[in-house]
């Protein structure tokens, strides 16, 4: 039986110097770079999402990086179509894959199931959408009689996920957790190797406070003035991002421009605490290699 094909998979928190690194792999190993990084998707996000240039993307091909309008949705359910789909024309043409990124739920996918099979037709999105918060719980509710388990009833949006998954395939929530339990990673036929990059607390915050300074002087207020223009506040996800929201807080008179620099690293400290923490639970175990040792050479050694 032939060995699995090995995906190698990078990850490491905002700032922490996970994409000249990758360059460098790649460049060592003949590799090409898929991203799971959620924000650079969008096309016209580059500054604030520190997207590697196009300099840097003359070096090494990349994948799944302005596939989206700004205004498009990107779930996780078509990130691993276009994830398979790119993996496996890497493969065909000889070349080793680098998986690079940090967003969790997108970097999940590459270990663990992360949606289950319930297509919910666009009829039950619109009648959940146009429920009130306390009636769509009711209904959940009562098409769960035996409980909702852990389910985050504070959180409407998983209320509301919850519910249009309910009413499409007619089966309680247990039962839903217990198919989706039973699924294989998507990536299962594949071996996973995993590293993830780490750096001491006084660094990452030089370092976080010298990338919001960059971002800010590339001109990171005018491309938020323009996303705005293409439609920015439609993907509320993308409109969210640490970077873009101050900026978008900003322009509608909610502190001022001379504030925008403290408000970015200090939401980017914290999301920084919350990668880390998730990275500690949710990741299958994997190899913390601290980035002053980081080589081209050794990474995956």
């Amino acid at each position: 039986m032939s060995a699995r094909p090995v995906l190698h998979v990078l990850t490491g928190c905002t700032a922490s110097g996970k994409t000249e690194l990758a360059l460098r792999w790649a460049e060592t190993h003949g590799a090409e770079i898929v991203s799971c990084d959620s924000l650079l998707f969008y096309r016209g996000m580059d500054i604030g999402t520190a997207k590697p240039t196009r300099a840097e993307r003359a070096r090494v091909r990349h994948h799944l990086i302005d596939i989206c309008g700004v205004r498009e949705r990107m779930d996780v359910v078509r990130y691993v179509e276009l994830a398979r789909a790119a993996v496996a024309d890497i493969a065909a043409r000889g070349r080793a894959v680098l998986v690079t990124g940090g967003s969790g739920f997108y970097l999940k996918a590459f270990f663990a199931p992360v949606a289950d099979a319930v297509a919910v037709p666009d009829e039950i999105r619109q009648r959940v959408r146009e429920m009130d918060p306390a009636a769509a719980l009711g209904e959940l509710r009562r098409l769960n009689p035996d409980g909702l388990g852990d389910l985050d009833i504070a959180n409407p949006r998983r209320v509301t996920r919850a519910l249009e998954r309910c009413l499409a395939s007619g089966r309680g929530l247990r039962v839903l957790r217990e198919e989706f339990a039973r699924q294989p990673a998507p990536f299962a036929d594949h071996a996973v190797r995993l590293v993830r990059i780490a750096r001491p607390p006084d660094e990452m915050r030089h370092r976080i406070e010298s990338r919001v300074a960059t971002m800010l002087a590339d001109g990171l207020v005018d491309e938020v003035r323009r996303l705005l223009g293409e439609g920015l506040r439609d993907n509320p996800s993308a409109a969210s991002a640490i970077g873009y929201r101050e900026v978008v807080a900003m322009l509608q008179g909610e502190g001022a421009e001379a504030e925008l620099p403290a408000a970015i690293v200090r939401n980017t400290r914290a999301l920084v605490k919350k990668q880390e923490t998730w990275f500690r639970t949710q990741l299958p175990e994997h190899r913390v290699v601290p980035a002053a040792e980081a080589t081209a050479a050794t990474l995956f050694a």
